[in-house]
């Protein structure tokens, strides 16, 4: 029988929580404090020539430090927060000590009323409807995206797991208060909700999920749906399938049409990745068909590495010309 775990293992983008080592800062009559961070540089060149230099260079992937702490309050009910900042690690940064605050959030869990939570985090639709394609560290992911209308101003709510079943809904608002009329957007005081349905059974996951692609949030004001799916042919291996749209508004890149097929495979201390996608954006003159590869490997549970490969094809669609990408780099959890 196929195992669950393995299955997200696989094919889940969320990498970094797998070969997360978090410290217990503090656990003690039912309260908790967990510290995490990654360090992770390394070196990337190619990707788009359009008159500026697209040679290699040593830089950041993505470091950061994160702290989590919660509070049983009784046997079913427990309260969380987590606050976590994205800093530069490498070069020396004497102006601030971080540079993003990613997320930053509370809630309350319970495992007969699910899960309610408030403030700054990342998009449920990428998180739980697009996500078996998030497995890249920097590039090769054409789905969604974690700040997708979300980030900052949200409520949002995650059923309880029922046979197999799990719905998710979130609202973001832009809201006008404190501007003067002068300051206003056009769209004025506007109001976002994505939400998405999981089903998991045995080595399959199926998802589907919407999102109210606001032209506030930096959407062109038409609905974006998703789903995928994800499957463990054997232990070792998995593969994904998934299809993204948007209605056609000649605004913030307009309508398009998303294909991608995809595949994990994990051996001993070793990831490999594959996904290919097909594009049609509204009003271009050509589809797109972008493709990436990546490896990764755990050298301890602390510290990975990996390489990753990427070819956009936007010189398909566009006046420039386009070397592939490339990013070599390592990661330490602590």
């Amino acid at each position: 029988m196929f195992k669950k775990t393995t299955l997200a293992l696989a094919v889940s983008g969320l990498l970094a929580a797998s070969a997360a080592q978090a410290a217990t800062v503090y656990d003690q009559d039912g309260t908790d404090l967990e510290i995490y961070g990654r360090i992770a540089m390394g070196f990337e060149g190619g990707g788009v020539d359009d008159g500026v230099d697209n040679g290699e260079e040593f830089r950041n992937f993505g470091s950061r430090l994160r702290i989590t702490a919660g509070h049983q309050i009784s046997s079913d009910l427990r309260a969380f927060a987590r606050v976590e900042w994205r800093f530069t690690g490498d070069e020396r940064n004497t102006s601030s000590g971080f540079d993003e605050v990613r997320n930053s959030y509370l809630g309350l869990e319970s495992q007969q009323f699910g899960t309610f939570m408030a403030g700054n985090y990342n998009s449920f639709y990428d998180n739980y409807v697009m996500t078996p394609f998030d497995v890249y560290v920097e590039r090769g992911y054409e789905f969604a995206g974690g700040g997708l209308q979300a980030r900052g101003d949200s409520i949002g709510y995650k059923t309880p797991k029922m046979s197999g079943f799990q719905a998710v809904i979130s609202a973001k608002h832009f809201s006008e208060r404190g501007l003067t009329e002068a300051e206003q957007t056009a769209e004025g005081s506007v109001i976002a909700t994505q939400g998405g349905v999981v089903y998991e059974t045995g080595p399959a996951r199926l998802a589907l999920g919407y999102v109210e692609d606001t032209v506030r949030g930096g959407g062109n004001g038409e609905v974006r749906y998703g789903a995928t799916g994800e499957f463990a042919i054997t232990d070792a291996f998995a593969a994904r399938v998934g299809y993204e749209t948007r209605g056609d508004d000649d605004v913030n890149g307009g309508g398009f049409d998303k294909i991608g097929v995809g595949a994990t495979y994990a051996i001993d201390s070793w990831k490999f990745f594959a996904d290919y996608y097909n594009i049609d954006v509204d009003g271009a003159s050509d589809e797109r068909n972008a493709w990436a590869l990546g490896s990764m490997y755990k050298l301890t549970s602390n510290f990975d590495m990996f390489l990753e490969l990427n070819d956009r094809n936007l010189d398909a669609v566009n006046d420039f010309e386009e070397d592939m990408y490339y990013a070599l780099g390592a990661r330490y959890h602590f």
